[in-house]
């Protein structure tokens, strides 16, 4: 057997149901065997120092199963003989049990034409990205029957954006079940918070090959960009999830339900379209006003969205939609994101440089802009703005709760994600990673090549001969 990576265990670990919360009894150190189908961690605990071992194998469709959960060993020598008996170097994978519908292979397409995006993860530039979705896709509790097909044809970022709430969820330690068809996941901490999530995409009304396309830019005027076509297109997204009645399941009735939203309405709209949903669901956005160097935010209100659809805007200004509790929402659900997951962490980039442009939050008071940045994904400087030494999955993840639901979403069911909620009738904000990243795009390109700089990229428009994602 071979020492675990720390940043290799926290992939694997994805497949336990906790994921990464392991409460009071923390792994200490972690073991691979050499065939790489069964990993272990020594777990030591806090109260009387006794040891422990987690041990999982690979099943027949690869998915980790745990095959021992044993404690109280009474040193570190006795655990690690033990661990190493259970990691049953060199036996078959184990079975599926009786009654659990196997993860088909996702790259088997069989009969089915696949997509441009799914094709894309067969490219050199993509080749983190595809092995974390394979990672991320097989910790699924149950997977839809239809999630292999949809991922690999028209419903691609739907289902990659399951794959990465589940990474989200349990990189902070969240019970993660899928009990029931609908809703999609069943959330739980250690301490009994709780809480129901839908997924959904916000898709373009007219489809468009997403590969190569030119991004999108953000509507000028400040009105259309909180209130106009992408606040429209979140209000009929989020509409008609609400009107299916997940609320009033028996299972879910008397509990909070949230719906998990990821954008993809146009080309690299979801780096600025967060406005956007702001203006939506509270019904408010903010213009700035003032001399150059003076400019200070003015709050502007509506209680319609533009357009003649003529939508109420602020779903959550009023008390008209108390069963939704909360909304959750990433700027960052892309490609990109999982290929920064795993090179950040040390995956070998295969002569690549990832890098990422964008803006940081500027929490200064009475900042009216970000802060720009370029960096490479496997700089000191990069990976040193999260305390784990890596990108965590939850870093972009927000929750913008409902100040009038019924059943509220606990701010302790996701601790690691940003949340937005009232307080004093204002708008307030909690966050758990010190950096908050407002919006940035990812070029990929040969390490060879000089890297790139913040001012080509604003003068590229957006394009060039590297590849650009959110």
């Amino acid at each position: 057997m071979r020492p675990l990576r720390e940043q290799e265990f926290a992939i694997y670990a994805l497949s336990l149901p906790r994921g990464l919360g392991f409460g009071a009894r923390p792994p200490v150190s972690g073991w691979s065997s050499d065939d790489g189908l069964a990993f272990g961690v020594l777990r030591r605990d806090a109260s009387d120092q006794s040891m422990g071992i987690l041990v999982m194998r690979r099943r027949t469709d690869h998915v980790w199963t745990v095959i021992a959960d044993e404690h109280g060993f009474p040193d570190e020598t006795s655990a690690m003989g033990r661990l190493s008996v259970s990691l049953r170097e060199g036996q078959p994978r184990e079975p599926v049990p009786r009654g659990v519908r196997p993860h088909q292979p996702l790259y088997e397409v069989e009969d089915r034409d696949p997509s441009e995006l799914f094709k894309l993860l067969a490219q050199r530039t993509h080749h983190a990205a595809a092995w974390a979705l394979n990672q991320t896709y097989l910790a699924l509790p149950k997977p839809d029957r239809n999630w292999v097909g949809d991922f690999q044809t028209k419903n691609f970022h739907t289902r990659m954006w399951e794959a990465q709430l589940v990474a989200s969820f349990r990189e902070q330690g969240v019970l993660v079940t899928q009990p029931l068809e609908s809703p999609d996941f069943r959330i739980e901490t250690r301490r009994g918070g709780v809480a129901w999530v839908e997924a959904v995409t916000a898709n373009p009304a007219e489809p468009y090959e997403h590969v190569g396309a030119k991004p999108s830019r953000a509507p000028e005027d400040i009105s259309e960009l909180f209130f106009g076509a992408a606040a429209v297109r979140f209000a009929k997204t989020l509409g008609n999830k609400i009107d299916r009645g997940y609320h009033a399941l028996q299972h879910v009735a008397g509990q909070p339900f949230a719906i998990a939203l990821a954008d993809f309405h146009a080309p690299g709209s979801m780096v600025w379209s967060r406005q956007s949903l702001v203006g939506y669901l509270y019904g408010m956005g903010a213009r700035l006003f003032g001399p150059d160097g003076e400019r200070v935010g003015q709050p502007i209100y509506t209680t319609t969205l533009l357009g003649p659809t003529a939508f109420p805007a602020g779903l959550f200004a009023n008390d008209l939609h108390q069963e939704l509790s909360a909304v959750i929402f990433s700027n960052a659900c892309s490609l990109a994101k999982f290929n920064r997951a795993m090179i950040s962490r040390g995956m070998d980039s295969k002569g690549l440089r990832y890098t990422r442009i964008g803006e940081f939050f500027d929490p200064a008071p009475g900042a009216t802009k970000g802060i720009p940045f370029c960096l490479d994904v496997t700089s000191h400087e990069y990976t040193q703005l999260w305390q784990y030494g890596y990108e965590p999955w939850s870093a972009e993840l927000e929750v913008f709760h409902n100040p009038y639901a019924r059943h509220p979403m606990s701010r302790a069911v996701l601790p690691e994600a940003t949340h937005w909620f009232e307080r004093d009738g204002e708008l307030q904000c909690e966050r758990f990673h010190e950096v908050a990243i407002l919006r940035s795009r990812t070029w990929i390109q040969d390490a060879s090549k000089p890297a790139p700089r913040l001012e080509d990229f604003l003068r590229s428009d957006n394009s060039g001969s590297a590849v650009g994602e959110g």
